[in-house]
């Protein structure tokens, strides 16, 4: 009798710790309440982190709040003087001039360390393994990184360029947290955003790598509007204006409202003094342009050309 007591006991004591054991669900709440108060990286967050990793090591919250922990404690910002008017597509924080008048301006730049990015990259491909059609968290994923590689996103570039390969030829379902199910148009949408962050950081590498990921882009959609005026809009600011009338007038020939097209082929007529060139397109402005304002300051304009 004794001995199945004593059996009986040692069963109670293994089974105590497993039926005490907080659920996924429990670790998730927690969290939640304790980022609320102290934010992604705050006091006890790691602890709980690793408590939490400990207990479900696959649970794909726990792989995303680690994510956000070591992304956000990776991070350490200064303050530094520039000449330039922008850096990485923002305006300074402060623009002062030296003790000779000189104008200098004041960026926040933001520093990573290494480790703990690696970190933060290793737990959002854990993540996004569980679920390739979640588009949110490759998006995460690849905005992390373009912050990563500041003025030269070249690993940025491969990973843009492989989401779109997996989207043209795999065809997922998407799934986004605010959107939901991401329909092609919206995708495209989201291609283009990134297209314009990687323009705007007006680097030669970051220009380099908008050249090449609208071409991969048109890759797989031929004459696509939107990436069409971004090979414009390269050669514009290469100042090769037979190359980007060429792509803008291609798509001016299907989409005569194109606004991109339409305003970025007046400047450049105007800069090459082509006063045949900008009646061309302030004809097209004047009957395609988006609002009425652009439509009549185009007819006046081309009136005041015909009167000459």
């Amino acid at each position: 009798m004794k001995k199945h007591l004593l059996l009986l006991l040692l069963g109670l004591v293994c089974l105590a710790p497993l039926s005490a054991q907080e659920t996924k669900e429990d670790y998730l709440r927690r969290y939640n309440n304790l980022v609320d108060r102290v934010g992604a990286d705050g006091l006890g967050v790691e602890t709980l982190l690793n408590k939490w990793e400990a207990a479900w090591p696959e649970d794909v919250n726990q792989l995303l709040a680690r994510f956000s922990f070591c992304f956000a404690r990776s991070q350490s910002s200064r303050v530094v003087p520039m000449e330039q008017e922008r850096y990485l597509g923002n305006p300074p924080l402060l623009p002062m001039k030296d003790s000779l008048g000189k104008k200098v301006n004041y960026f926040e730049v933001t520093d990573y360390d290494d480790a703990l990015f690696a970190e933060a990259n290793t737990a959002i491909g854990k993540a996004i393994a569980t679920a390739q059609n979640r588009l949110d968290w490759q998006m995460a994923k690849i905005s992390a990184l373009m912050a990563y590689e500041k003025e030269k996103p070249e690993m940025t570039l491969q990973e843009l360029k492989a989401l779109a390969t997996f989207h043209y030829t795999r065809k997922p379902d998407w799934v986004h947290e605010q959107l939901g199910t991401v329909t092609p148009e919206q995708f495209e949408a989201i291609m283009q955003d990134y297209c314009a962050a990687l323009f705007r950081i007006n680097t030669p590498t970051s220009l380099e790598a908008f050249k090449a990921f609208s071409e991969h882009l048109l890759s797989y959609k031929k004459d696509h509007p939107l990436f069409m005026d971004n090979l414009g809009s390269y050669y514009l600011v290469k100042k090769d204006y037979k190359k980007a009338r060429k792509y803008y007038d291609q798509v001016l020939k299907k989409h005569p409202g194109d606004m991109t097209a339409l305003k970025n082929s007046l400047l450049m007529a105007r800069a090459l003094k082509d006063v045949k060139l900008e009646k061309k397109y302030l004809a097209l402005m004047a009957a395609h342009g988006e609002t009425e304002t652009d439509r009549a300051g185009a007819q006046a304009r081309l009136d005041a050309y015909n009167r000459k």
